[in-house]
């Protein structure tokens, strides 16, 4: 589906800058619907006229209420509207004002009542807020007289263009709605009307005295932010703790008109169940951090262990080996390293390459010079393929430091380059050097080296993957390349 900003670029001559203000209301206008129990549209003048000369309209947005049941069934976005059918819509954009009839839609035996809004923008009336009501079912209860008439102050705003607000955003997931509760205040900050779920909160809060004609302050509870949207006229929000265990999320919207604010709207909502997670999910985060930072401290500490006693061994191949289980070990070191600063089932290998990369430079023993080149990256992986890929890589880049430039003299530059990529769904490492290659002998399938034999096994029965070492000719540069492809999907890991 196209969104409101194509629909408006193609089929209107809205600006840019009308076109954001739309994008505001749009934001907020669950709000609108709410309050007065309808669903409501966003017109605006079409670039095509009809037949008859006239301007049609374009619907821009659709927004049902969550309190009753929608009057519309289709999805009319994108629709042109023909200005016949809606005439209070040209008359609301032509005088400015608030334009209230009947409507006839297709599938409702009787016309509906409903409201037009014309939103302004700049000094000019750009679009219109249709409101289409459900039929009328007798007298309108106490609360629903109150969200009528807090939603023709919020009408009168529109027309005004102080709503949308320009501070932030004040309708949305995770926003509190008007079926949680809500606080009516007058201009003085006395509480006008509360409804059942809005009192209830503020019996959790505490708070059991009667609330009308009296303030929150005097009722015992300070709102700091409720104070800042009476007094700057702008949208505050705010959490209320009753110690651990209660938290209720205030939203502070403020009244105005004529530049002054004549009231204030407060919706609530019950966020203890939430902030208890929270912690839950904090402590947790905490607790696996520690875990990660414990397994590194063991690895380096068995790291180390292994450092000393190679060099305490008189056998070299010993001292070799002892040195190159180390080095494996720091490699997994680096993985946990990364995850107890962030925790989770994904790690950011782009962390773990760069001290891989200082690993092996510091490993480096060698009469000549060594450059590392890194380029691409993976970005976030699951730890079950950033771990055993961590080894390979370090594994691989070794073996290049170690073998491919021994016959290199004292003023040779060694390069070993390593490319990151996504590639179809896979995970791609290309590590490749300006050696001698690999000779004409070799071959993975018979690796002479127990490095080697883990790397073709971890990529292979671990990583599920595939590994390809090969000669580069003298054509090309010359050296060897190794190619790791390691599939991405969870599926194929198991």
């Amino acid at each position: 589906m196209a969104t409101l900003a194509e629909i408006a670029s193609l089929r209107t001559n809205l600006s840019e800058a009308s076109v954001n203000h739309l994008h505001r209301l749009v934001a907020a206008w669950s709000l609108l619907a709410d309050l007065s129990f309808s669903d409501m549209l966003l017109f605006a003048p079409a670039r095509e006229s009809s037949s008859a000369g006239k301007t049609d309209f374009v619907v821009l947005g659709q927004v049902r209420p969550n309190n009753r049941a929608t009057m519309i069934m289709d999805d009319l976005v994108g629709t042109t509207q023909r200005s016949t059918h809606w005439p209070l819509v040209t008359d609301a954009l032509e005088t400015g004002s608030l334009s209230i009839g009947t409507v006839a839609l297709e599938g409702i035996d009787e016309p509906l009542p409903h409201w037009v809004i014309p939103i302004k923008f700049n000094g000019e009336f750009i679009a219109a807020l249709v409101r289409v009501q459900g039929p009328l079912r007798g007298p309108a209860s106490a609360y629903e007289t109150v969200y009528l008439d807090t939603f023709g102050r919020l009408c009168q705003m529109v027309t005004d263009a102080t709503f949308p607000y320009r501070e932030s955003d004040v309708a949305g997931p995770g926003f509190p709605r008007v079926g949680d509760g809500i606080i009516l205040l007058d201009g003085r900050g006395l509480i006008e009307f509360a409804t059942p779920n809005a009192t209830n909160a503020l019996h959790r809060l505490g708070l059991y005295a009667s609330t009308e004609g009296r303030s929150l302050r005097e009722l015992g509870l300070h709102v700091r932010e409720l104070e800042r949207a009476r007094e700057f006229g702008i949208p505050r929000r705010e959490d209320v703790a009753r110690g651990s265990e209660v938290a209720i999320d205030f939203l502070c919207l403020p009244l105005i008109k004529d530049g002054e604010v004549t009231g204030v709207i407060v919706l609530m909502r019950d966020v203890s169940e939430l902030k208890r997670l929270d912690r839950q999910i904090t402590s947790k985060d905490a607790a696996i951090r520690e875990v990660h930072h414990r397994v590194k401290n063991n690895l380096q500490t068995i790291s180390s262990l292994l450092r000393l006693q190679a060099r305490r061994s008189d056998v070299a191949d010993v001292s070799t080996a002892l040195l190159e289980a180390e080095r494996r070990i720091r490699s997994i070191a680096v993985v946990h390293e990364v995850l107890s600063r962030e925790p989770g089932d994904v790690v950011d290998f782009n962390d773990i390459v760069q001290s891989l990369l200082v690993m092996v430079e510091e490993s480096v023993l060698s009469s000549h010079e060594v450059d590392f080149v890194v380029s691409g990256e993976l970005g976030s992986l699951p730890t079950d393929i950033a771990t055993p890929l961590a080894i390979v890589i370090a594994e691989i880049m070794m073996n290049a430091v170690e073998h491919a430039f021994t016959d290199f003299t004292a003023s040779d530059v060694g390069i070993v380059s390593l490319d990151l990529r996504h590639e179809g769904g896979n995970a791609v490492a290309e590590v490749r050097d300006n050696g001698k290659g690999l000779g004409e002998k070799f071959s993975l399938e018979v690796p002479t080296s127990l490095g080697l034999s883990i790397v073709r096994d971890l990529v292979r029965n671990q990583l599920r993957g595939t590994i390809q070492m090969t000669t580069v000719s003298p054509e090309e540069g010359g050296g060897s390349l190794v190619l790791i492809r390691v599939p991405l999907d969870v599926g194929a890991l198991r």
